[in-house]
């Protein structure tokens, strides 16, 4: 493999926008959410509803991308349009702008270099930092990587963790937490008072689809059976890009509804890179082209969720028992 300065180097000729092509990808993603909003609300069969309050969800997902990039810098900078547009869905979306950067910002600069921390991540312990764990913290531990935790990320990663939790622990600096709270708090009780139906298929089970995904997305990125974790004193930003970060293969469609995440390794190498230039960066960079890869197919996602605890002596990850 060439010096991590060259490969860092050459990813930077990628880490440009397409003006034009960014708010196609906004306006168009805008269009469809809306048109699968108006299926889900108004009064057609169920089975036109119920796809629709569903497809909804993943282009949430698509929309929370856009956003994701933005708060990068990878597009749309220097416009109030998209400024106002992406902070409203940053509330919407319960990922209020103040705690998201903070959070993910330390997540790119530390991925897979400190064991244990659970800012803006799941956490990972070692086999022996586990076993030396106290009852309590073992739960804990335990319940934060539980796929019930990722299943229901809707109340435990985005109500509570993203909102509620970033508020009480600094709601001077995370004011944002509560106004993303208020917000979701007087949608749905509006909703629920005059249109249920509504509540239900517009706003509940799109967010419960879009949040469940994108945690399971998240953990997936940096919890599969092929990646490789250093600690602080051997870790190095190139190697955790190509290393601890994985490749999701999926169909073209859940390419688009998820806005290329899945070229997570890509992401984590150069994250001024905009979504829609990931494959591209790829298939241009050799270092890029073999990454440890995972799958959306069951089988695939019960073998990540299997996974617990670092083992170094095996150098991989390894479920609680054996």
């Amino acid at each position: 493999m060439r010096d991590a300065k060259v490969i860092l180097k050459e990813s930077r000729k990628y880490a440009s926008e397409k003006r034009w092509l960014s708010w196609w990808h906004l306006w168009s993603t805008m269009a469809v959410l809306l048109v699968l909003w108006v299926g889900a609300s108004v009064d057609l069969p169920w089975i036109v509803r119920i796809p629709a309050s569903i497809l909804a969800g993943l282009a949430l997902v698509r929309f929370f991308i856009l956003y994701h990039d933005y708060q990068h810098g990878a597009i749309l900078q220097r416009s109030w349009v998209s400024s106002a547009i992406m902070y409203l869905f940053g509330l919407f979306s319960l990922n209020p702008p103040s705690f998201w950067n903070s959070s993910h910002n330390y997540h790119h600069r530390n991925t897979a270099r400190i064991f244990g921390a659970d800012i803006g991540s799941f956490p990972v312990m070692t086999v022996k930092s586990y076993a030396r764990a106290s009852r309590r913290r073992r739960l804990v531990y335990a319940l934060s990587r539980h796929p019930l935790t990722i299943v229901f990320g809707y109340l435990t990663v985005f109500l509570y963790s993203m909102c509620l939790r970033s508020f009480l622990n600094n709601p001077r600096e995370h004011y944002d937490s509560a106004l993303a709270l208020g917000l979701h708090a007087g949608l749905i009780a509006c909703l629920a008072v005059f249109v249920w139906k509504v509540m239900l298929l517009g706003l509940i089970v799109p967010m419960a689809v879009a949040t469940a995904l994108g945690a399971y997305l998240f953990y997936a990125q940096h919890n599969y059976p092929d990646v490789k974790l250093r600690g602080r004193a051997r870790w190095d930003y190139v190697f955790a890009a190509l290393n601890s970060s994985s490749f999701i293969r999926m169909d073209p469609w859940l390419h688009w509804f998820t806005g290329n995440i899945g070229y997570h390794h890509v992401h984590h190498l150069n994250a001024r890179i905009p979504f829609y230039r990931l494959p591209e960066a790829m298939a241009g960079i050799k270092e890029l082209q073999n990454p440890g890869t995972t799958t959306l197919h069951p089988r695939e996602i019960v073998r990540c969720l299997r996974l617990k605890l670092w083992d170094p002596a095996r150098d991989r990850l390894v479920p609680f028992k054996g």
